[in-house]
């Protein structure tokens, strides 16, 4: 599997391991349109790639994702919009759980909504000592729907849980090792080496044994996703449509977001 330096979801081949950037740097990696749509598609390819045997995920620049960017959100205005965004991200969750190789978060900076999901649906954390997790759903008036109400009592106790979505605040480094969000922290300057030893340890492992191992203990995560899922996402699509999220959009209309969800 070859690079493509033009896509905002590039794929990096190097031996067994993968590595999948998110690309828009100077956007802190904020999801586009496009790239919520590729982070549906990406993983069945490597999957199917019969010399891949281990993933990193990580961020170009200094931000791993700031989440959805505001013109992709100002798309929850549209109705059909919402549909293809809702069924997107059922696609993101679905792929992530059930995708068979071992993969590592190189969190190399902050983590928001979407970039915090993505992180805790990977095997793996390492987490730079200054970046952050933080899910501002609730806060913009939008249900977490699209994996945190799942995938953060999955990591961390419900209560944990509960205030991580419910606050919307932030979670530095050190913070989400206590609880459980990150494996390893990191400087900054080592998080893709540390990522990197990781990924070639997991490839070096017997993949028949590491691969069915790994689907046993995601599991209990596809039974929380089953539980949560369908009522979450709908919750969220018809949450795009509330009066809390529209005055979000409109307050912030004519200068934009970098930190959405």
């Amino acid at each position: 599997m070859s690079e493509n330096d033009q896509s905002v979801v590039r794929v990096t081949a190097d031996g067994p391991i993968r590595t999948i950037t998110l690309s828009r740097p100077e956007q802190l990696n904020a999801a586009d349109a496009d790239m919520h749509r590729q982070l549906g598609l990406v993983w069945r390819g490597i999957a199917d790639d019969p010399g891949a045997r281990a993933v990193i995920v990580t961020g170009a620049g200094r931000a791993f994702s700031a989440g959805g960017d505001f013109d992709f959100m100002e798309e929850h205005r549209d109705a059909s919009a919402r549909w293809r965004i809702i069924e997107e991200a059922r696609r993101i969750l679905i792929e992530m759980v059930q995708f068979p190789l071992p993969v590592v978060a190189a969190v190399n900076g902050p983590a928001v909504g979407l970039g915090s999901t993505l992180a805790m649906l990977c095997d793996i954390v390492v987490m730079s000592e200054d970046a952050f997790l933080s899910d501002p759903h609730v806060t913009i008036g939008l249900v977490a729907g699209d994996g945190g109400a799942a995938t953060a009592p999955a990591h961390m106790s419900l209560l944990h849980a509960k205030e991580y979505l419910l606050l919307g605040g932030r979670v530095d480094a050190r913070r989400a090792y206590e609880i459980g969000l990150a494996n390893r922290v990191v400087e900054a300057s080592a998080v893709m080496s540390e990522a990197r030893s990781i990924a070639e340890r997991l490839a070096a492992q017997p993949a028949h044994a590491l691969q069915d191992t790994k689907r046993a203990l995601n599991q209990s995560l596809e039974l929380a996703l089953a539980s949560t899922r369908n009522y979450g996402l709908v919750a969220e699509r018809y949450s795009m449509t509330h009066p809390d999220h529209l005055a979000f959009l409109d307050r912030n209309a004519h200068h934009g977001s970098s930190e959405g969800a």
